[in-house]
Formats: C-alpha cells, sequence, structure tokens
C-alpha cells in the first residue's frame, strides 16, 4: 500500500519519526474502529491492532484513544496479520461532539479531515439552526467545510431554498446542490477530493450520505435503502465510521447520521460561523453589550431593520449558553481524572516498594 495515497504527508510523517520507539515500528492510519481493536493501513496492508499495556494506562480519556483517521505508530506482527499501537501521531484536524448522555465526555468523529462535507437534505426537513451547529463544530475541527444540499430534484423552491442557506454560510462557506437521482452537481465536489486528500461525510440520518458515498464510489457500492413514502426522508444505512479509499485517489469517511449534536469546546467555531452577529457587535456602544435590550446595540437595530434575521441571534445565545455548560461539566470532570491519574501513581509506587 502506498500510504501518500491515503494522506500521509511530509509533516506527518516527521512527527512519526519523532515518536519511533524501535526500528520495528511503522507508521499506519486508523481505518476503522471495533469494540477495543482497531482496521488499520500500512504498507504492509491491513492489520487489526490493539493499543498496548502501557498506552491504554496512560490515556485518562476518549480523546487519548485512535479515532478513525488517526495515523498511529505501531509493531506489526505480519505473520499473525496484527500489530500493536503504541502512540498516535499528532492530528492536524479533529472533528468531536459531546457524548451523548449527561456526562462532559468528548466523542472524536473523525480526525485528520481536510474538507467536511455537510450534508442537508432539500425537503422539509433542512434546518438553518442545525447547519450553525454543524459549521461551528467544522470550523472548530481545524477542517474546511462546504455545505451540500442533497436530493435537489425533489425541491420546488431551489433557489429560494438556497437564499436561505446562504445567509448563514459566512467565511466564504461553499453551498452545493446535488441529485444523486439526475448526478447534477456531483461534479462541483470533484476539487476537494484530490488524491492523498480526506473528506468526511456528516449529516443527519437519511440525508443521502450513503447514495451519494456510492456515486463518488462508483463500481464498489455499499448498501442504502430507498427513501420512505410520505416524507420523502432516506432510511439510516450507515452503521460506522470508516475509512474509504475511492478510485480517484481520496479517502472518504462516511459516518452514521446524526440524531443529536451537542457541542464540544467550540468557542472558536462560534466566532466563525455568527461572524456577521461579532461585527455588528463591534459597533455596539457598551463593549460587554448582551444585544437585549441595551442603548446603542447595533445587533439589536440590524434585526430591527431587517438586515439580521431574528433566529440567528437567538441561535447565537443558546450556543452560547450550552458552550458555557460544558466547559463547567468538562472542568469538573478534568479534576476528577487528574485525582484518579494520582491515585493510579501513589499505587504504583507503593507496590514497588512492597516489591523491593
Amino acid at each position: 500500500m502506498n500510504l501518500k495515497t491515503f494522506g500521509l504527508t511530509e509533516k506527518i510523517y516527521n512527527d512519526f519519526l519523532a515518536l519511533e520507539q524501535g526500528e520495528e515500528m511503522i507508521v499506519g492510519r486508523v481505518a476503522l474502529e471495533h469494540k477495543h481493536m482497531y482496521r488499520v493501513w500500512t504498507e504492509h496492508g491491513d492489520l487489526l491492532c490493539e493499543v498496548s499495556g502501557k498506552f491504554n494506562f496512560e490515556a485518562l480519556s476518549r480523546e487519548d484513544y485512535p479515532a478513525v483517521g488517526d495515523w498511529v505508530v505501531l509493531k506489526p506482527r505480519l505473520e499473525e496479520g496484527k500489530g500493536t499501537i503504541y502512540s498516535i501521531i499528532p492530528r492536524f484536524s479533529k472533528f468531536s461532539r459531546k457524548s451523548a448522555g449527561r456526562t462532559a465526555e468528548e466523542q472524536i468523529v473523525a480526525a485528520n479531515v481536510d474538507t467536511v462535507f455537510l450534508v442537508n437534505s432539500l425537503n422539509d426537513d433542512l434546518n438553518l439552526r442545525r447547519i450553525e451547529r454543524y459549521l461551528l463544530l467544522t470550523w472548530e475541527s481545524g477542517a474546511n467545510p462546504v455545505i451540500v444540499l442533497s436530493k435537489a430534484d425533489l425541491c420546488e423552491n431551489l433557489e429560494e431554498k438556497l437564499a436561505e442557506v446562504e445567509t448563514i454560510a459566512f467565511g466564504g462557506v461553499p453551498v452545493i446542490p446535488i441529485s444523486a437521482e439526475t448526478k447534477t452537481g456531483i461534479e462541483k465536489l470533484n476539487p476537494y477530493l484530490q488524491p492523498g486528500k480526506t473528506v468526511a461525510l456528516l449529516g443527519s440520518s437519511g440525508v443521502g450520505k450513503s447514495t451519494l458515498t456510492n456515486l463518488l464510489l462508483g463500481d464498489k457500492k455499499q448498501a442504502v435503502k430507498e427513501i420512505r413514502e410520505g416524507d420523502d426522508k432516506g432510511r439510516h444505512t450507515t452503521t460506522h465510521r470508516e475509512l474509504i479509499l475511492l478510485q480517484n485517489g481520496s479517502v472518504l469517511i462516511d459516518t452514521p447520521g446524526m440524531r443529536e449534536l451537542q457541542l464540544w469546546e467550540s468557542s472558536e467555531g462560534l466566532t466563525e460561523t455568527f461572524s456577521d452577529i461579532d461585527e455588528l457587535a463591534e459597533n455596539c456602544r457598551f463593549r460587554d453589550c448582551k444585544h437585549h435590550d441595551e442603548p446603542g446595540c447595533a445587533v439589536v437595530s440590524a434585526i430591527e431593520d431587517g438586515t439580521l434575521p431574528a433566529g440567528r441571534l437567538t441561535s447565537y445565545n443558546k450556543l452560547q449558553k450550552e458552550l458555557a455548560y460544558i466547559e463547567r461539566k468538562a472542568d469538573k470532570r478534568a479534576q476528577t481524572e487528574e485525582q484518579k491519574r494520582w491515585k493510579n501513581v501513589t499505587k504504583q509506587m507503593r507496590h514497588k516498594k512492597k516489591i523491593k
């Protein structure tokens, strides 16, 4: 296998050399995550890998374990088709969300991604507030977002829908309508699907991610279900995240549909996604303006004169509160993990003293 095809760059390889712990170590990329096991692409082919005991002991949170898209340092056992992962090469991008439930724990959806296709369906399910969330997390990840609007052939008011989406697509985010049925618009995705580049498909269940993957795969198709009658929604097909090598040498990550998209440490992404509000806020009379009923508020004035949709400010305030809550929960969790780490260190020291 040629790892450059899978996205190996000179920078990543130099980082690998800096982490290498012996001549037997090689570099690989995590293509599929099983329970406690990983399918890794290497120059010797696919290897089924697990993390080393030391790796497992030192890992404090989910972020410390490999994720799909990660480049890792591993020791292969070629005769068995297996290997052991010893470390993760520093990520240049990481799309994360808060895991489901009440605990403040990060779930890494995909790592080392160049571009994220935010797939949304052009039917009654089109939701600007949800797209804002996806944009926020994509900007925070370090990847570049592209809004892909599927099922354009089913949309009777396409220009109107495009205009709505473009009101939230700041920072030069491309908005591309496509139709898998008529195969229109697919060619506009080609500039992002270049050899050695990685693209992740993200979106809710049934928006057409698997159908789009099949179009890009060509002859090697995945299973996909038909659109439901009555609401024009597709049925959820993908059940796991996996790297897929396309015929042109680019890498695709198809992901399961997300029923909920909770934020995770996205303060920088908030600025990128709501740059229109931040720019208006520069003209507010007070630096600490909350954009409610303060005198001289440029944001409220923009809403009143119709240049800023009221829903934008409502969404902005809601996401700010959500981020503040997650930050408080994460701080408490970090303190608990630090206490656990020192307890483990103390136990090890006592055990060594007993042995002596």
